[in-house]
């Protein structure tokens, strides 16, 4: 069973060879919000590559930090990576322990990674995490067939969308595109 994260929301919307990743900028501790602005979205391996990060920030920052080098391990394959950051975290007592999930991807697809050693690649190209993610990845499927509608455009719009909705989003989006 995958885990169950609040606090934030990340879309990865893969269309017409192109990724955008989105995330809302809320930090929430228990009830109270301490920060509006974060940025949970950023690309990574020299801009091969762009991830996103719901869940414990210390622990999420720990696990980019391993994508990193995972992605540096295996230029241009971003999927291997991401099974290699997997099996690591599933595996290592430490790792183990970190409450995160992580969105990564590239123009060919975007992948759920979890601490449960899942990698998830959707049907549709198109993945969700965090407390807002159910609501998000509605709005970009409903999106998504439209043809006047790119990839940053149905990201930006999902999360504008959940954080109507969710009270750990809110409406201050950071978009991260790669062709």
């Amino acid at each position: 069973m995958m885990q169950e994260l609040k606090a934030t929301t990340v879309i990865g919307v893969v269309k017409d060879g192109q990724i955008a990743m989105a995330s809302d900028g809320q930090v929430t501790v228990g009830d109270t919000i301490m920060k509006h602005g974060a940025q949970k979205v950023r690309k990574a391996a020299e801009g091969q590559a762009v991830f996103g990060f719901a869940g414990g920030v210390a622990d999420a920052l720990a696990l980019t930090e391993r994508l990193e080098a995972k992605l540096e391990s295996h230029p241009g394959n971003v999927r291997r990576a991401a099974v290699e950051l997997a099996r690591d975290w599933r595996t290592d007592r430490m790792l183990r322990r970190l409450e995160a999930m992580l969105l990564v991807g590239d123009a060919s697809g975007v992948l759920v990674v979890s601490g449960n050693g899942e990698v998830i690649e959707p049907d549709d190209g198109i993945a969700a995490i965090g407390s807002g993610g159910a609501y998000a990845l509605a709005a970009a499927r409903a999106l998504a067939d439209r043809p006047d509608v790119d990839a940053p455009t149905i990201a930006r719009r999902a999360l504008e969308i959940a954080a109507q909705i969710c009270i750990y989003t809110n409406d201050q989006i950071s978009v991260v595109t790669l062709s």
